[in-house]
Parts: structure tokens; C-alpha cells; sequence
């Protein structure tokens, strides 16, 4: 019987064993699996790895398939039959064709539909086999901290089976011991193959088999520097520090060039400096609280090898304008956690560092690791806690207090909000004109803050004018007034003496405070301004809502806009030589009036490789090699550049080295020259203009 002709009841509870027993076998095999993966990746080549995956995925659908089919419709009758007493043992009949059954057994079947239709159906589903289970993510936890333990994730070594390399005519079998420096804690390696990878400073001690034995051998490298090998052994010995990226090439003392002979890497990779992340404070400029007496710090860091000690630098800047003064001090930090990853926290006693108002305390933290015998050293940003200096609230010869004159930018849109939810609120109470009043009033108030923030983009004040462009031609009760008399505003009111006596487009930084993403958010924000005043002047508040509420999104972002701090620090004025006042010396002084030198088009080296290289022309390594120990800056590209030209020496013809060397080259090409040009002659009006500026010759003065 087909699956299309059980009933669609046991057709379900067949599907939910059959996907039960799948969910089993994966988990059960997919940890020892991974296991044996990772454990082949670190001792044999990925193709042998790549091999056994896919044998091992083929070995698994083939059980799966099988145990599928095991759960056919004889199993889900015996199990019918055992959990569910109203079968009566006969739960091949439901699952069986209709046709051809005897009288009797058709009655058995009808009797068993009747009962189905209110029986429950039991699950059939294999339970997990919970202790199995255990065992193989056991099984494969071990297996991976085999694979892990045997060979660092940091050391890229590469792990191949013993193969003879032919050159020459001789067969060579290569077998290089990497032993990394102690103080990064990786064990010792063994590699079959020429090319290496390992830690910089790694010695590497070469010990080569060479069928059939030649009268000597040694290593050259590709900087002149030769390694001449040993026999001991049956064997060639040589040792090697690894301190930085080299290429070289096997010599073994034929009658034949050694430089035919195809280059090696050995590749050394350099020891990360620690990385810092800050968890505390999140700001850049923090400003203090009230009653805090505290500043607590919370730092993070981490590095491939291992971490050493932390510093955190503590700098107290106090006074104003040129007068100020900086003290530091450094304070030593005990991380918590393994070597390579530690967490950093401590508290400053504000009151214990002498921090005052109108001081800044600035502290950054410094991490080295164990890199020997020279360790790499991270600083993190400056990160800066201010007590603001007390605003001055009485000026000397000035009755009544001084007020502050530079408007709130910031604080009123989400206040609007909540006068607008109340007025919505009230409409029921209120009648109709006094809440057009208050909604008119509402208006003028978003008014006058969209106004606040048009400063921002250079646009004009409007001051206590309430006439809007957008509103032409409606009738507004505060635009019927009479005009402000003369002498009634209130000296010294926000906003006043700037209207007054000054221009917004006179301030240098008014137009160009904001960066442009800045100053189109804060654009979009006055534009939901002026949608809220428009609805809010027709008496809509609750159509002025949705706009007000975009407004003070638009403003939070403008809030959060990234800026940048910079730490006071004292006034540090260049200290003049005694020994040279009023001596005359001029040593050491440019003459500006001097002409401007001559442009320098590089090192034409560079440039007359590549034409060669472009035109077809042999390419001279060992000038390639001159300029790259003359530039160390181009040393990460230097090896790839110097394996292509050697491969395009000795395979002229071939297009993909000379491609790889092009490519290689051009970015290291120096960038053409930038001449002056010197200004052309005046035309005929600009002489006619220099002309009219001239003082004629009859009013030069008499002697």
C-alpha cells in the first residue's frame, strides 16, 4: 500500500517517527563527525579531508535511507496495535486496499473507522536516546580539543603528507622544525614542505634528503644572504631565524645556475598588538553628575599570544584660556581572566585627585603584550570627565541678575508634544474658541522653535514677526496687533540682542556647524515643524501630532551626531637656544624669497621596471630587489613582487607572471609630480585695469 492511500491520521503519525529517528542519527553523528573533520584538517593535506567529509555525508544518507524505509507500514500496524486497545489487533486492516477483503473482515474494518473517528492516535516517535547522545558530543568534544591542543589556531602552518620535491635532477625531501618563541606559548612544529609559514622570530632548523647525494647544498636567498647546509645523518642540516618574510632558493652545487631554480617563502607573521575596547565610560566627554564622587572605568583587552601589564595613564588639566595646568600620574591595573583576554575595572576617587569644578580629568589606558625582546604597546582613546565651570549669576556694576542669552535649542519639541496630548484631550471641555486660542498658541510656540533651530542652517530670525509664507491669505488674530513700540522689549531677553545688533549670517560657524548628514536631518525635522504649525494654527491637534513626533525623532539624531572632544592641555611654547641670541647664526633658516625647487618625479627604478614589464622587455630582479630594501614600507607586497619576476625571468612567455608583476607594481608606482604654473600675462582688460589703478604721472608728488 502506497503512502497516498493510508489514511491521512496515520499518514502523520508515520512522517513524525520518520523525522524523529532523521533528527536522532544527525545529532548522534554530527559531533563525532566534526571531530574526526577538524582532526584530519590539522594532520593531513584538504583534499584527504575534503574526502573523508564526503564519505562520511554519502555513509550517513545511505543509513538514514534505510532506517526511512524501516518505518513502513507493517511498523506503524504493530504499533497501533500495541498502543492503541481499540485496533483489536487489527490495524492491517485500515492500512490494507478495500477491495477483495471477506465480509467478515470488511465489517472488522467498518467497526474500526467508527472507532477511529473518536480514539486518540498515540505518538509513535522513537524517544532520544539521551545517553548516546551524550557520549558522541563527548566523543567530539575530545576529538576537537585533540585537534586544538596538537597545534595553535594562531600558527598557520602548513600540514602536508612527506612528498619529494624534484629539482634539478635530485629528489628532495623536505622536513622543517618550527619552534615559535617560548613567549607565545605554541609548541613545535614539523612541516614537509619548502614554503613555511610561522611566527616571526621562530627558528627554523631545515633538514633536507636529497636523492642522489650532491657534494654540498645551501640556501640562497633572495637578498644575497646564503645558508649553507650541513651533511649529518644521511641528511643536509641547516638552522634559521625566521625575523622576517624571505625568499629563497635551493643551491645544490650543479654545474647548472642556481637561479634557475624556482623560489621558496618563508613567511613570517608578525605578533598583533593587543586590542582595547572601552565598556566604560560610553562617551567621550562625560560631564559630572550630581553628588557623584566617583568615576568608574571598565576596559577590555586582548591578544593572540598573550597579555602583559596595563597601565592606566591620569591627567588633571585646571585653569582656563593659555593658564593651564596638567598634572599626570600613572596607575598600574590587575585584569581578570586567561592571558589572552582580560577585563580591566576600577573606580577614581574624584575627591582624592583633587578634582574641582572647572577641571578635567582625562585617563586613557595603555596594554603591552609579551612580544620579546621588544613588546608592542595599544593606547586606547582619551576619554575625558568635566565639571563644568559655575555660571556667573551677577555681573559687577549690573543690577539684577545676568541672564543667559543663548536660546534652548534642545528641550521644547517633546514639551509641545505633551501640551498638544493634553489639548486633544480637553476638546470635549473646552468650547470652541478658546481651544482654537490654546491650539493657535501651541502654533506660535512650535513657531518660534523651528525658528531656533533654522539658525542652525543659516536661516533668517523672524524675531516676534508671526506671519507665515506658507499661510498667505489666512486670518490670524495674532497678526491683527499693532506693532511692537519702540524700546518694549526687555533688555537683556534671549534672542533680543542678537536680533538687535546682530545677524545670523554674520556668525562664521552658523552655516557650517553641522556636518551635511547632520544639517539633512535637522532639515527634515523643520520641515515636520512646519506641518505641526500649519495644523495646529487651523485648530488640528491631532493632525499636528504625527508631525511633532517625527520632529523630535529627527532632533534625537541630531542630538546623538558624532563629535569630536580634544583634552586641554597645557601651553608648551618652543624653548629658545641662549647660545644663538643676538649671535647672528643662521643656521639651520630658509630664505623665503627663495625659488620654488624643482619637481621630483620618484625613484625612476620603479617606473623603468614596469614599462618593461608593460612593453615586453626582461625585468631585472635585482633591481627590484635594491629598490624594495631601499623602501622596507613595501614589504608586505615585496615577496609576491619578487616570486613573479623571477617566474617571468625564467618563463618569458608567460602572461599571468607578467600580469601578477603589473598588478603588483602599479601601486607602488610614485604618483606624478605637481608643477606650479606659473600666472599668465594680464589680457587686454586686466592691463587697461592694473592701468586705471596706477596714479597718473602728473599727480606723483614734487620732491
Amino acid at each position: 500500500m502506497s503512502s497516498a492511500a493510508m489514511p491521512p491520521a496515520f499518514l502523520g503519525v508515520l512522517r513524525a517517527a520518520r523525522l524523529r529517528a532523521l533528527l536522532s542519527g544527525a545529532l548522534l553523528a554530527a559531533p563525532p563527525a566534526a571531530g574526526i573533520v577538524l582532526l584530519l584538517d590539522r594532520y593531513t593535506n584538504p583534499a584527504i579531508t575534503w574526502a573523508v567529509a564526503a564519505a562520511a555525508l554519502i555513509l550517513w544518507t545511505a543509513l538514514a535511507l534505510r532506517h526511512w524505509r524501516a518505518l513502513d507500514r507493517r511498523w506503524l500496524a504493530r504499533g497501533l496495535n500495541q498502543h492503541l486497545p481499540v485496533m483489536e489487533d487489527s490495524a492491517d486492516l485500515l492500512l490494507g486496499e478495500d477491495s477483495d477483503l471477506p465480509p467478515l473482515a470488511a465489517l472488522q474494518r467498518a467497526r474500526l473507522k467508527a472507532r477511529l473517528e473518536h480514539a486518540v492516535l498515540p505518538d509513535l516517535r522513537p524517544p532520544y536516546p539521551w545517553r548516546l547522545l551524550s557520549l558522541a558530543c563527548l566523543g567530539g568534544l575530545a576529538l576537537a580539543l585533540l585537534a586544538l591542543e596538537s597545534g595553535s589556531l594562531n600558527l598557520a602552518l602548513a600540514r602536508q603528507h612527506t612528498a619529494s620535491v624534484s629539482t634539478n635532477g635530485f629528489a628532495v625531501t623536505p622536513r622543517i622544525h618550527v619552534r615559535p618563541p617560548a613567549y607565545t606559548g605554541l609548541p613545535d612544529v614539523d612541516t614537509t614542505t619548502l614554503d613555511v609559514k610561522a611566527p616571526e622570530g621562530s627558528a627554523l632548523e631545515f633538514a633536507l634528503h636529497l636523492e642522489p647525494a650532491p657534494n654540498a647544498a645551501s640556501l640562497v636567498f633572495a637578498d644575497g644572504h646564503r645558508l649553507d647546509l650541513k651533511r649529518q645523518d644521511e641528511g643536509w642540516h641547516g638552522s634559521f631565524r625566521l625575523d622576517a618574510s624571505a625568499l629563497y632558493r635551493l643551491d645544490l652545487g650543479t654545474a647548472s645556475a642556481a637561479d634557475e631554480q624556482p623560489l621558496h617563502t618563508l613567511e613570517a607573521l608578525p605578533d598583533r598588538p593587543p586590542e582595547v575596547r572601552v565598556r566604560a565610560p560610553d562617551k567621550t566627554l562625560n560631564l559630572l553628575a550630581p553628588d557623584q564622587k566617583a568615576w568608574e572605568l571598565a576596559f577590555e583587552a586582548s591578544d593572540d599570544y598573550g597579555l602583559g601589564p596595563a597601565e592606566l595613564s591620569i591627567s588633571l588639566a585646571q585653569g582656563a584660556g593659555d593658564n593651564v595646568k596638567t598634572t599626570e600620574r600613572k596607575m598600574a591595573l590587575e585584569g581578570r581572566g586567561d592571558a589572552r583576554r582580560r577585563s580591566y575595572s576600577t573606580k577614581l576617587d574624584l575627591a582624592a585627585l583633587g578634582f574641582a569644578r572647572g577641571d578635567d580629568l582625562i585617563v586613557r589606558l595603555s596594554v603591552a603584550d609579551n612580544r620579546q625582546p621588544q613588546p608592542n604597546l595599544t593606547q586606547s582613546a582619551s576619554f575625558i570627565l568635566r565639571w563644568p565651570e559655575q555660571a556667573m549669576r551677577q555681573g559687577a556694576g549690573v543690577e539684577g541678575p545676568i541672564q543667559n542669552a543663548t536660546p534652548a535649542y534642545f528641550r521644547s519639541e517633546r514639551q509641545l508634544i505633551i501640551d498638544t496630548e493634553a489639548l486633544q484631550g480637553e476638546r470635549g471641555t473646552l468650547d470652541t474658541a478658546r481651544f482654537a486660542a490654546r491650539a493657535d498658541a501651541l502654533g506660535v510656540d512650535q513657531k518660534m522653535l523651528r525658528l531656533r533651530y533654522g539658525q542652525f542652517l543659516g536661516e533668517e530670525f523672524e524675531g516676534n514677526a508671526e506671519h507665515d509664507p506658507r499661510k498667505e491669505g489666512q486670518a490670524d488674530e495674532h497678526e491683527a496687533g499693532p506693532p511692537p513700540k519702540p524700546g518694549s522689549q526687555v533688555f537683556g531677553k534671549e534672542g533680543n540682542t542678537t536680533a538687535e545688533y546682530g545677524h545670523i549670517h554674520d556668525i562664521a560657524e552658523a552655516a557650517t556647524l553641522l556636518d551635511p548628514e547632520t544639517r539633512r536631518i535637522l532639515k527634515s525635522a523643520l520641515d515636520e515643524m512646519w506641518q505641526a504649525e500649519l495644523q495646529l494654527r487651523q485648530a488640528l491637534p491631532e493632525q499636528a501630532l504625527p508631525y511633532e513626533h517625527k520632529a523630535l525623532d529627527a532632533i534625537k539624531q541630531v542630538q546623538q551626531a558624532e563629535r569630536i572632544y580634544l583634552a586641554r592641555a597645557g601651553l608648551e611654547l618652543p624653548q629658545p637656544d641662549p647660545a644663538r641670541r643676538l649671535s647672528g647664526d643662521r643656521a639651520g633658516l630658509e630664505d623665503r624669497s627663495a625659488g620654488v625647487p624643482s619637481a621630483q618625479d620618484g625613484d625612476a627604478r620603479l617606473t623603468a621596471l614596469y614599462r618593461a614589464a608593460a612593453s615586453g622587455d626582461p625585468v631585472e630582479t635585482a633591481v627590484l630587489q635594491q629598490w624594495l630594501q631601499t623602501h622596507p614600507e613595501a614589504a608586505p607586497a615585496a615577496m609576491g613582487l619578487l616570486s613573479a619576476a623571477d617566474r617571468l625571468r625564467r618563463e618569458p612567455a608567460c602572461q599571468s607572471c607578467r600580469d601578477e608583476l603589473l598588478a603588483g607594481l602599479w601601486p607602488l608606482l610614485p604618483p606624478p609630480p605637481t608643477a606650479i604654473v606659473r600666472r599668465s600675462g594680464a589680457d587686454a582688460a586686466g592691463a587697461a585695469y592694473l592701468q586705471a589703478l596706477s596714479p597718473p604721472a602728473s599727480a606723483a608728488p614734487s620732491p
